[in-house]
């Protein structure tokens, strides 16, 4: 009799225990799909910030956020979800911890990666990084070129990188006629485009773009066809975000990118971090 009852008792034990587990996945399982919801009623969206133009900037003096990506998040907060948006400190080094650690809901301006996609959830890109080339118009050795890349891999046409970079890494199994120049520096290898001891600066996109606003009598870009090194720049959410509501993020970002409002929003936020230095 003992023995028939301890049994009942583990199959109740086992019963209660499924039904907890149950309860619990149910409940995991809300939650991720109320994500947008939750945030809704807590009346406030964070924003995972790590300073780097034109994507994100703080003022130093004000401490005030500005950069595309900034302005994302905040209009998306503001206007679609309803809510207020508080931007929270962090580094490049950090902005994945802490989605995982909730401390903030979204992390701004990373590159999507398939070590990253391991750790978090990826938004639709804002934008594409790629690496791209700028060229002095005023070069006779490549006004009229192209897009193409194979336009530029010619013998006589030297390429300004600087060394060691990812840049550097492409460019250098990229070329296989052209001659590579390796500088130390950014600031050494936009001195030798503009004093044409290089033909071609090779950099990351986003900072070629902010070279070329400043340069604009002179300097133009090229996204280089085919491209190097290209990767989109999208919010980063936690995993447990459902397809349902990472659908109202992309569906945004896909709408503003379309109207090339985005391309907007870039152009301003790099004649700002133009002005400011």
């Amino acid at each position: 009799m003992v023995s028939v009852r301890i049994s009942i008792i583990k199959k109740i034990s086992c019963c209660l225990a499924l039904s907890g587990m149950l309860l619990a996945s149910a409940s995991s399982a809300l939650a991720a799909d109320n994500f947008w919801q939750a945030i809704q009623q807590k009346g406030v969206l964070r924003c995972g910030a790590a300073p780097a133009a034109p994507y994100v900037m703080r003022d130093p003096k004000t401490q005030q956020y500005s950069g595309y990506f900034a302005e994302l998040c905040r209009d998306f907060g503001q206007n679609v979800l309803k809510v207020k948006v508080q931007f929270v400190d962090a580094s490049w080094d950090t902005l994945v911890a802490g989605l995982q650690s909730d401390k903030w809901d979204m992390a701004m301006a990373l590159n999507q990666t398939p070590e990253r996609a391991l750790a978090i959830s990826f938004s639709a890109p804002a934008q594409d990084y790629q690496i791209s080339f700028l060229v002095n118009k005023q070069n006779p050795k490549v006004a009229g070129l192209g897009t193409k890349l194979s336009d530029y891999d010619k013998e006589g046409i030297t390429f300004a990188v600087m060394s060691g970079t990812s840049q550097d890494k492409a460019i250098s199994a990229a070329i296989k006629k052209g001659k590579i120049m390796r500088m130390p520096g950014n600031d050494e290898s936009r001195l030798a485009i503009m004093a044409r001891r290089a033909d071609v600066l090779v950099d990351a996109s986003d900072t070629n773009h902010l070279f070329a606003l400043a340069n604009p009598d002179w300097a133009k870009e090229i996204m280089p066809v085919p491209a190097l090194a290209k990767q989109g720049v999208s919010f980063g959410l936690p995993r447990s975000v459902s397809e349902a509501d990472m659908e109202v993020l992309n569906i945004y970002l896909n709408q503003r990118r379309a109207t090339g409002e985005i391309d907007q929003l870039v152009n301003q936020a790099s004649l700002q971090a133009n002005a400011t230095k």
